[in-house]
């Protein structure tokens, strides 16, 4: 009798999910679920060898209580209550086979949701498996496997299209699939992955890179002292080791797979080509294809884990592919790749006050307990239900890629001792420091005043691989050559922000009353590295950190020669092709810039901080989260069009800019839409192109062109930003999702117009090359 109690109280219990999925708060035991048919989660992990074309399936042992004696997937089992999903798959695939892998040989592929009824009635199977595939090199030797007896007889491998025949005949000896259905994703994804024609691919690849200019960027060094030039050596080399840190970011598998595309560029034009793109990209997911792979994990890294399976003589070991997903993770690698936002809120929700301002914040990633310790064989079980602590933990980014960290301190604090300026040596002696202790308010005060020849820009800022909240930053570096004319004339919109702010578009009640004025900074870019990928940037401002912006406002940097480069290859063009040839000449390189100043500007003024309907005080970051990057962006571009017209009234400006800035910004819009609706960029831009042409503010005319209606645009452009100002401002994420869900589409209108730029194969942007600093290191 106490042996069955102890049986019953150590039971399985799996969260019960409601029929689309979420977690409902319920945990039962595992018989009680399949009595009563909860729905629940679990996982398959199929092993397949590449060489072979084979998948490895397992025989069920005969005293299962679902499908006894059959052969099924290669590992599987149900996700315990408050496990996460990838532990749980390496968790099985360790105790069934006695096969130990990191989370980089599971490649999550999609989710199956299974119904069934077996056993008579008895046994109600309403499943949502997360199918991971584990790509090897070779069949693992039978002899290397160690089977869980209890839970498999035995294994063997099978060609996967004899598999997927026997499953389509409904062969008894096979637990059943409808490869018909969801399940034959399987066996589709590995059929065009390794059927796809390489001259398919080649053309492919071909036509991507198509869409990019290559540009040789020159600056004039010749200003700088040879201490400077030696200290210009120096911050190169440590910024590129903040592109070390931003593969990182993007996906933990990420370094290894650009390791083996480069070793193997050399091998074919294939290959080449593959290199060459993911240079673009610093990802296999394409910036201008909705984060499209253009890689799969066949294409990956492989990499030798003698230790993953017992020792057998003559077999050097498990050789495996280094995998990533088809779709491109939200969290990026700042998060564990299973998490969920629910996840995420409730162990929020246990944090104290500073723990959740870490959680939260730029400088931290998320990390499980578990995942550290499985293949340590330390594994806890059901972690948040069973000890009442949590799986998930912080680690900020001063322990997470110290050794990166470390040699780029070094490099700064020996450029800060060859700089002649006092801002710049105290720039990058504090930069050096907020590496190591995570802290960079005081080195991003000293960006913003850093007054130097040498301009520089390094550290975490932007936040937009983070798509799941918008949370994390991203490692970076900008360091150009000041262009102290184009500097001096720019003054003039850092100096009015406070009228600016004054006479926004929104109720008073939001505005703010001790705005500072932005200083602005042109320079000519001679070197870039970490977040700098796919569609170059023509300016930013910063920092993003909300206690600094509403203490000292921000700092604008302004890149001029990529802003030429920009319009010369890709603006001009597109003015020549969509717009109407009786306003193509109002398109014009100052309008453009112009409007970039103003909309680094505009990122510093409107809601910020923000005091929530309840009183709360929050940031507008931390309400809209995912939503924000998308909302400021169109938010800096359509108040910065505002403010250059309220400029003008107040004569600051020639009256003479009027219509060149709005036609200029009408061909800027098909420039950014081409960067894609997943970019943030470019989701902004759709939302403010579709607003203006409901208002009739842009004209689409027969022949397929388009011009501004200057009797509509001006109203058009305030009631638009007096919308996205008011939602940042009460914070509200429903209007926000709303707004983007509506204007966020790619409408007639957009797709004739990227349609004829794609006859006529306009660049969608640069790829800039560094001649003068490769010249100098050379």
């Amino acid at each position: 009798m106490q042996a069955m109690e102890e049986t019953a109280v150590q039971e399985e219990h799996l969260d019960v999910l409601s029929q689309d999925g979420q977690k409902t708060g319920v945990s039962k035991p595992r018989g009680a679920v399949h009595r009563d048919g909860d729905y629940h989660r679990a996982v398959h992990v199929w092993i397949f060898a590449e060489r072979t074309q084979q998948l490895l399936l397992q025989r069920r042992a005969d005293c299962k209580d679902s499908w006894p004696g059959k052969w099924d997937i290669s590992s599987a089992g149900h996700i315990s209550a408050g496990d996460s999903s990838l532990v749980t798959a390496q968790r099985e695939l360790q105790e069934e086979l006695g096969i130990s892998l990191p989370k980089d040989a599971f490649e999550p592929i999609f989710v199956f949701l299974q119904e069934c009824v077996i056993n008579d009635g008895k046994f109600i199977n309403n499943e949502y498996n997360d199918v991971y595939l584990v790509t090897t090199l070779d069949p693992i030797p039978s002899e290397a496997f160690t089977l869980q007896e209890t839970e498999v007889s035995a294994v063997n491998y099978i060609f996967f299209k004899e598999y997927k025949s026997l499953l389509a005949k409904s062969d008894p000896d096979y637990v059943p699939y409808d490869v018909s259905g969801q399940y034959g994703l399987l066996f589709d994804i590995i059929m065009k992955r390794y059927t796809k024609n390489s001259m398919e691919r080649h053309l492919a690849l071909q036509k991507q890179l198509g869409r990019y200019a290559p540009v040789s960027l020159t600056a004039e060094l010749t200003g700088l002292s040879d201490a400077e030039k030696e200290a210009l050596v120096l911050l190169v080399k440590a910024a590129r080791i903040m592109d070390n840190i931003f593969y990182l970011q993007v996906w933990y598998s990420n370094p290894a797979l650009r390791d083996w595309l480069k070793k193997h560029a050399d091998v074919s034009e294939l290959d080449k080509l593959k290199w060459m793109y993911y240079l673009i990209n610093k990802s296999p997911w394409s910036c201008l294809d909705e984060n499209e792979p253009f890689l799969t994990t066949a294409d990956s890294a492989v990499k030798l884990l003698p230790e993953a399976a017992k020792q057998i003589t003559g077999w050097k070991g498990l050789e495996y592919k280094a995998a990533f997903p088809m779709k491109k993770p939200p969290g990026a690698n700042f998060y564990p790749p299973d998490m969920d936002k629910m996840e995420f809120n409730k162990w929020k929700g246990s944090l104290t006050d500073d723990q959740q301002r870490d959680a939260t914040g730029y400088f931290n990633v998320i990390k499980r307990h578990s995942q550290e310790n499985i293949l340590s064989h330390h594994l806890i079980d059901g972690l948040t239900d069973s000890t009442g602590s949590h799986d998930l933990y912080i680690v900020p980014f001063s322990q997470e890629y110290n050794s990166f960290l470390v040699k780029a301190a070094e490099l700064l604090h020996k450029a800060g001792d060859l700089a002649s300026s006092p801002s710049l040596k105290r720039l990058l002696h504090s930069k050096a420091k907020s590496f190591l202790s995570n802290d960079y308010y005081e080195s991003d005060i000293a960006w913003m005043e850093l007054d130097s020849k040498l301009d520089v820009t390094i550290g975490p800022y932007e936040t937009y691989e983070d798509s799941l909240f918008g949370y994390k930053a991203t490692f970076e570096a900008f360091i150009g050559i000041r262009d102290d004319v184009a500097t001096a004339q720019v003054k003039l919109f850092g100096d009015n922000l406070q009228l600016l702010e004054k006479n926004l578009p929104m109720e008073s009640v939001y505005k703010s009353e001790d705005i500072v004025a932005a200083p602005i900074r042109v320079v000519n870019l001679v070197y870039a590295a970490g977040d700098v990928k796919g569609p170059q940037t023509v300016a930013f401002n910063l920092p993003n950190d909300e206690r600094i912006v509403k203490d000292r406002g921000t700092c604008m940097v302004m890149l001029k020669n990529i802003s030429e480069a920009k319009f010369r290859h890709i603006l001009g063009p597109i003015a020549n092709a969509c717009i109407n040839k009786e306003q193509r000449e109002l398109v014009d390189f100052d309008s453009f810039f112009t409007h970039t100043i103003c909309h680094e500007c505009c990122h510093g003024i409107g809601p910020h901080t923000i005091t929530l309907p309840n009183g709360q005080k929050s940031t507008v970051r931390l309400e809209l989260q995912e939503l924000h990057s998308a909302l400021e962006e169109a938010k800096a571009d359509i108040v910065g069009l505002w403010a250059l017209k309220f400029l003008i009234s107040q004569d600051f400006l020639s009256r003479d800019l009027v219509e060149s800035m709005y036609v200029s910004f009408l061909a800027g819009c098909f420039r950014s839409i081409r960067f894609g609706l997943e970019e943030a960029h470019g989701k902004g831009q759709a939302l403010q192109f579709n607003w203006l042409f409901e208002k009739g503010a842009f004209i689409w005319h027969p022949d397929d062109t388009f011009s501004v209606d200057f009797a509509k645009v001006e109203e058009a452009v305030e009631s638009l930003s007096r919308e996205i100002l008011t939602i940042q401002a009460k914070g509200d994420k429903e209007a926000a999702r709303l707004l983007l869900e509506k204007y966020c589409t790619m409408t007639q209108p957009l797709k004739v117009a990227l349609q004829t730029l794609e006859n006529i194969q306009v660049p969608v942007d640069i790829v800039p090359s560094y001649t003068a600093v490769n010249e100098m290191l050379d």
